[in-house]
């Protein structure tokens, strides 16, 4: 496989390579020491962060292009504990790069952490946001962009502020091995901790784990030839395509295949998420040998994603202006829907902003499509029951979708069709 001679190719390269290693001054911020050691050794050399040592990234950091470059972090890394400290950058006093660690492109890039259970963490102390419930000027964590033929691997993150990874405008990536724990410690919710923003093309992902308050995956417009398996996914909003079209952009996400995944108390399985007034064309999109455990709402497609901050949820009549679905297939989806009432914790409106009128609680899918938008959407193989041992549901509006889709499409009980077998 392409990824696997990727290493090779990579592990070849390290023969020849120099390996540096990232000073650190006690009390005093590390990443002037970093930016200049990687301005300095941009190609063909090991970036090293020493295990035993806890550096500190005080200030945000962009990469220069780099070429045959391994990141490697073998100590522990932490972020300000301050959050007015961590404002004052992300608010652009210092001249915010986007991410609180950019890589501005290149080609062949490791960003590698560790498999000691000790050490390779990056601290982001979200918990303090958490708390506060402060959403002014939060820090995105590692957008690892415009990289061809990249690797992430072994990288932990412990409490995240928001948004961890991001691969927008990337080619050929291996993203694997990676943990993300952005659990609170408190009745606080972790808002906005999204796991993976997959964009760009040709991208792997697999093996990773992920315990946060957002999406566990999700897919950006322009992404193409995606694949996500062998994963861990809990407390989250699922696994996600979109949201797409916001404000009547063109949508345009393609070949996109998400399998052999475990979501456990997440508030979604599989999802899309298009806005009311989207334009383009979402084609090819698999989700398959799905478990759930305790998630409400595990197969979620929604053409009708709005804003509930500023007011009720539009209507659209118009099938040209509405992001297209074709070719979407969910199967083999095993578990339990979470019927008994509560409330998550992103829940900050009366009704919820994940509120569905009409729906019982018990529905394994949901399909909320416009007339003449959706073509072959198929629902396959589903075994699911409820907490509450009450019969499953679907909702599904026979006008919208005009092929057999798998089961009865009304708002219902769930009676499988010939497609479903």
């Amino acid at each position: 496989m392409l990824c696997g001679l990727l290493l090779l190719q990579a592990a070849a390269l390290a023969l020849a390579w120099d390996t540096f290693v990232v000073p650190h001054t006690a009390g005093a911020d590390d990443t002037p020491g970093l930016l200049s050691l990687v301005t300095n050794h941009s190609s063909d050399a090991t970036i090293l962060f020493s295990k035993g040592v806890t550096y500190n990234i005080f200030t945000a950091i962009k990469f220069p292009i780099l070429t045959n470059v391994e990141i490697r972090i073998e100590g522990n890394l932490t972020y300000p504990t301050s959050i007015e400290e961590v404002q004052a950058v992300v608010g652009g006093l210092q001249g915010f790069p986007g991410s609180w660690f950019t890589f501005s492109g290149g080609n062949n890039v490791t960003l590698r952490g560790s498999t000691d259970p000790k050490w390779g963490w990056v601290d982001g102390h979200g918990q303090a946001w958490w708390d506060a419930v402060q959403q002014v000027n939060r820090p995105h964590g590692w957008a690892f962009s415009h990289i061809t033929n990249g690797v992430i691997r072994d990288m932990k993150l412990f409490k995240p502020v928001a948004w961890s990874f991001s691969t927008s405008g990337s080619n050929n990536l291996h993203v694997f091995n990676n943990k993300i724990l952005a659990v609170s410690d408190t009745s606080s919710f972790p808002f906005n901790t999204d796991g993976f923003s997959a964009g760009g093309n040709n991208l792997l992902f697999e093996n990773n784990h992920i315990e946060n308050g957002d999406d566990c995956l999700t897919v950006g417009s322009g992404a193409h030839n995606i694949t996500w398996r062998n994963s861990y996914c809990e407390g989250g909003h699922g696994l996600s395509i979109g949201s797409l079209g916001k404000g009547g952009a063109v949508a345009d996400v393609q070949n996109i295949h998400i399998e052999s995944t475990l979501m456990k108390s997440c508030l979604y399985g599989a999802r899309f998420k298009s806005w009311t007034g989207g334009n383009g064309l979402a084609r090819n999109i698999t989700w398959k040998d799905i478990a759930f455990i305790d998630v409400p709402f595990p197969i979620y497609v929604t053409q009708n994603y709005w804003d509930q901050g500023v007011g009720p949820k539009p209507n659209s009549s118009d099938t040209l202006n509405n992001t297209h679905i074709q070719d979407f297939l969910f199967q083999n989806f095993v578990g339990t829907i979470r019927d008994k009432p509560y409330v998550e914790g992103s829940c900050v409106s009366d009704p919820c902003w994940y509120a569905v009128p009409n729906a019982t609680g018990r529905e394994v899918a949901i399909l909320d499509l416009y007339p003449g938008t959706a073509t072959n959407v198929v629902v396959k193989d589903v075994f699911a029951t409820t907490q509450t041992l009450r019969p499953v549901a679907v909702m599904c509006n026979s006008t919208a979708v005009t092929n057999d889709v798998g089961f009865k499409c009304w708002n219902g009980p769930f009676i499988r069709t010939k497609a479903g077998f």
